[in-house]
């Protein structure tokens, strides 16, 4: 079944979270104006799938899940190529809207939870994959909205969870009972948590034998009894000057796991320390591949308000080559990080799970170069746009009948262009990229999925320097890689030569 953004609303109404926002706690999450912003945004994940203008990217067809029903793409596992690209660039045409998707989260967590629990079960002979697969069953009929919980509060971050001295600073399992187990402790850093439906506890890094009671996936309801949620408010709501973001936001919650019950149907992994960390990789590579299409899509809006500025200064970008100059290196660091993103997609990896894993070095370049040019981004709207963004008068300076005319005789620029229209443009420009949403942008984008040291490593680890290295030698004709005691980094890059499982894209 395929929700609308107002069905989507009336379903948060069946659920009662216990929701603290600004000091203060939340009766209800659909009507509290703080949230709404976040709220609007989701919505509109829903609404796009209904469009049949729309359909081939926001909807995904599965045989094996719903009963061949399609599946919103933001909560969709791919399972091709095809399914890559199409998610990349629904993601990016809803964040062209919203800024954020938010929903997608939980279909780069589904994905990876799948991975893992087939291979747990191929390996261990569970039954976590059948427990996984029915839960999926029920999500998909619903189109339910999920979050995802997987970076924990940390405590001294020099010490491995089991050596904390507050135990609770990871999520672990306090109890395991013959219906399901008992998890206690804090994760942080939620998306949308307040208004979803449900969040998946995750592990957030590799564990020891000695942390295996951290080792822990689950799916909790918002509403869980003894789970409490300390949000931020999503966006800037009723502010008069956040000209996007009072309308499309983002929440983020700290979650806090008293004693909550979950049952094993919900349970995917409780112990299996091994596992969590290729649990953790895989969600990691998922994210970060729709990372690239969300913040292009955030690219698709600096460039449009960039362009828009520099009109209504008065100038043309035929005759300001500095302008223009900017405003192609805008485009370059869109596109170029997007290229990134089609790349994992078409040399995605198949998995035996029937998961296309996005190819990781190309994902993690993307990502990376996202995360360290945000800030290059927000410099190049500002070169185009001018100080005017930041420096003109409030918004009740619009209507005080003192000031308002007389300012928007001075301040006005191109004739054709009313006043008002031009400081629109400019109080939207400030809003993304100068305001305290831009810098939850720039934050969000530097760490989310990882802080630029993970997704170096990753690539580091991936990237198939030995070959590059036996092309030298080949050409050389030292023939130094005959010696097998040679130590050498023997991995291949998948998609580039024979690596079993690759899918090459169609000449």
């Amino acid at each position: 079944m395929l929700m609308s953004g107002q069905d989507y609303r009336e379903s948060l109404r069946r659920y009662h979270p216990r929701v603290f926002v600004n000091g203060r706690p939340i009766e209800s999450v659909v009507d509290e104006p703080l949230l709404a912003p976040g709220i609007n945004g989701v919505a509109l994940t829903y609404d796009f799938a209904l469009r049949e203008d729309h359909a081939p990217l926001m909807r995904a067809s599965r045989s094996d899940v719903a009963g061949g029903q399609p599946v919103n793409r933001m909560i969709a596992i791919p399972a091709s190529t095809d399914d890559l690209l199409n998610k990349l660039e629904a993601v990016r045409l809803v964040c062209q809207e919203t800024g954020c998707a938010q929903r997608y989260l939980g279909g780069d967590a589904l994905s990876a939870i799948q991975q893992t629990t087939v291979q747990m079960d191929a390996e261990l002979n569970t039954h976590y994959g059948e427990r996984f697969r029915a839960w999926l069953e029920g999500v998909y009929a619903e189109d339910l909205s999920l979050g995802v919980a997987m970076t924990d509060g940390k405590g001294d971050r020099s010490r491995r969870p089991s050596e904390q001295a507050n135990p609770d600073a990871y999520v672990r399992i306090v109890e395991r009972r013959k219906d399901g187990i008992v998890i206690s402790g804090v994760k942080a850093i939620i998306t949308g948590a307040p208004y979803l439906h449900e969040l998946l506890v995750m592990p957030g890094r590799n564990l020891t034998e000695a942390d295996a009671d951290y080792a822990v996936c689950c799916a909790v309801p918002v509403d869980a009894e003894n789970l409490t949620l300390v949000a931020r408010p999503a966006g800037r709501p009723g502010e008069a000057a956040a000209k996007f973001s009072a309308r499309y936001g983002q929440s983020t919650a700290v979650a806090m796991f008293d004693q909550v019950f979950v049952p094993w149907e919900r349970v995917f992994l409780a112990g299996e320390w091994r596992h969590s960390g290729e649990l953790t990789h895989r969600y990691a590579t998922h994210h970060r591949h729709t990372c690239i299409g969300a913040r292009a899509g955030f690219g698709d809006l600096l460039i449009g308000a960039g362009a828009l500025m520099i009109e209504a200064n008065g100038l043309d970008l035929d005759h300001t080559g500095h302008l223009r100059e900017a405003m192609v290196e805008l485009i370059q660091i869109t596109e170029g990080f997007f290229a990134c993103g089609v790349a994992a997609s078409v040399y995605g990896i198949a998995d035996s799970a029937g998961v296309m894993m996005p190819e990781p070095v190309f994902a993690n370049i993307g990502k990376l170069l996202l995360a360290t040019q945000i800030y290059d981004m927000q410099r190049l709207a500002h070169t185009v746009s001018g100080g005017l963004i930041v420096t003109l008068p409030g918004p009740d300076e619009d209507h005080n009948p003192a000031t308002a005319g007389r300012l928007s005789e001075l301040l006005a620029g191109r004739s054709d262009i009313p006043y008002e229209k031009r400081i629109e443009v400019a109080r939207f420009i400030e809003d993304l990229t100068a305001s305290y949403q831009a810098g939850w942008y720039s934050v969000i984008s530097l760490h989310g999925g990882g802080s630029p040291e993970a997704m170096k490593r990753e690539i580091w680890r991936q990237y198939p320097v030995a070959d590059q290295v036996a092309l030298v030698e080949r050409l050389l004709e030292r023939g130094v890689l005959a010696d097998s005691s040679r130590p050498m980094h023997r991995r291949r890059q998948p998609g580039r030569c024979c690596a079993l499982g690759c899918e090459a894209p169609d000449t």
